[in-house]
């Protein structure tokens, strides 16, 4: 993955995301709109095979760097615990 902001105010950010698919920027946008700081998370992907896709971020005035940081940890944290649940349930 090569990620490459575009542009940056004190409440706004596009990140383009090379190589990465709907599946990861579904979960992000997910996240993203389930935090209270956000306004606005959407994803755009011009041409799906050709064009890269890029994440718009608008926040409350939290700096968008860090609710998309909490966004990634709240994933990191999801998966782990579904691993842990998952290698319980395969185990029994």
């Amino acid at each position: 993955m090569e990620l490459n902001i575009l542009s940056k105010t004190d409440n706004e950010l596009e990140v383009e995301l090379k190589g990465e698919t709907h599946t990861l920027l579904n979960l992000l946008k997910d996240s993203l709109i389930r935090d209270k700081r956000v306004e606005v998370a959407f994803y755009d992907m011009k041409y799906i095979s050709i064009s890269e896709p890029i994440l718009y971020i608008k926040t409350d005035g939290t700096n968008p760097i860090e609710v998309l940081k909490d966004a990634a940890s709240k994933i990191i944290a999801q998966c782990d615990e579904f691993t842990e649940v998952f290698s319980k349930a395969a185990n029994a």
